[in-house]
């Protein structure tokens, strides 16, 4: 089964630290909507009549769009795809977005699951981090959500900012704990070169980002989850069991997708496509009837090192066995060879030729997969 993904390009405002493709002016948001449901006929063709287990709304605030433009989209998505009765429906929402009333016209729409962008419980690192919400909507979005009939909720953190003391990150962890959600997702400050965050700091208005800190906070976080009964199914997703996301982990598992938007990006087993990442060129392209997309071919080494990088956050890991026999004996053996050392530091197991990171692994989870990366030369 395949999964769609769409993103919608606008935000109120930019938090410092992103760099996915989004906008602040929202005047051609009517333009960007009929544009995304003609591009959803002329891709209708790319995942050859797969039956879709997930659809994804990101961005950007996905939550900006009203109830009456979100059942258009999944009334055309609907018209050219066959999906699956069950099928996981998430929706990416500030907290600033979902009142009582905005949820209850969501759950009206066929969205079954939220994706709450809450960051933080500490109003001075949402302050930090240029968020719209403060700590007391975090708290309620979550609580109106679940009085509108939402089970299926994750929210996201982020840990390892300069303003988050070990201290405040339990508190961050127990009150997502107290609130009973199934799914998190916590990720650690990520400087990107073309965000305003990486401006500050180099410009000295911010101190760099304490790797150790981020360490000890990712510590924390993997004691206090395990403790409360979540899984750490990936290296930034934790949840209570049978609560994984679906769509998500269709990622992780080398399934196929349909990216649909501004820089949206798709795959389906032989090709990766992206589309431009420009709202303007986008709607410009899609009015005359063509969908802006770059596309490449994906080699045997490709295919090799994005299932190594992808697999192995996962607790369900590297299986060399499928290693070989989907991209060839000479990646097993390379796989397997590379990953000796690992195992030697104990960063790695071998469970009968599947290999996972072990709980020291996990903090090296990027140097690892890019060691048993696989050269062209």
């Amino acid at each position: 089964m395949s999964g769609i993904y769409i993103h919608i390009p606008f935000c109120r405002q930019a938090c410092y630290y992103c760099d996915f493709h989004f906008s602040v002016s929202w005047k051609r948001k009517d333009d960007f909507v009929q544009a995304l449901l003609k591009e959803i006929e002329l891709q209708k063709n790319f995942l050859a009549n797969e039956k879709i287990s997930s659809v994804y709304f990101g961005g950007g605030t996905p939550s900006i769009l009203s109830a009456d433009e979100l059942k258009k989209i999944l009334f055309t998505l609907s018209k050219y795809h066959s999906i699956a009765d069950d099928a996981e429906m998430t929706l990416e929402a500030n907290p600033d977005d979902l009142t009582k009333e905005k949820i209850k016209d969501i759950g009206e729409t066929g969205i079954n699951r939220l994706s709450i962008g809450i960051q933080s419980f500490s109003d001075e690192d949402l302050k930090f981090m240029n968020r719209v919400h403060d700590s007391k909507q975090a708290i309620e979005s979550v609580k109106s959500a679940q009085d509108a009939g939402f089970r299926n909720i994750t929210i996201d953190l982020i840990y390892g900012t300069p303003t988050l003391a070990d201290e405040q990150w339990v508190k961050n962890l127990e009150q997502a704990f107290a609130l009973d959600v199934p799914h998190l997702s916590c990720y650690a400050l990520t400087v990107e070169t073309q965000t305003a965050l990486a401006q500050f700091i180099k410009k000295g208005k911010v101190a760099p980002v304490d790797e150790a800190k981020a360490a000890a906070q990712f510590e924390i976080l993997m004691k206090r989850s395990s403790q409360k009964g979540f899984e750490q199914y990936e290296v930034s997703n934790f949840a209570k069991a049978q609560m994984y996301s679906r769509h998500n982990s269709s990622y992780w598992r080398n399934e196929k997708y349909l990216g649909l938007g501004p820089s949206a990006h798709s795959y389906n087993g032989v090709s990766r496509q992206w589309n431009v990442a420009n709202n303007h060129l986008y709607i410009e392209a899609i009015n005359k009837g063509s969908v802006p997309f770059e596309e490449e071919i994906l080699t045997a080494v490709q295919k090799y090192n994005e299932y190594v990088l992808t697999s192995l956050r996962t607790r369900w890991g590297c299986d060399v066995m499928k290693i070989k026999n989907e991209f060839g004996e000479k990646f097993g053996e390379y796989f397997s060879k590379t990953a000796d050392d690992f195992i030697r530091q104990q960063w790695m197991e071998n469970r009968d030729r599947v290999y996972v990171l072990t709980h020291k692994g996990k903090f090296f989870a990027d140097r690892i997969s890019s060691d048993l990366f696989y050269s062209e030369d």
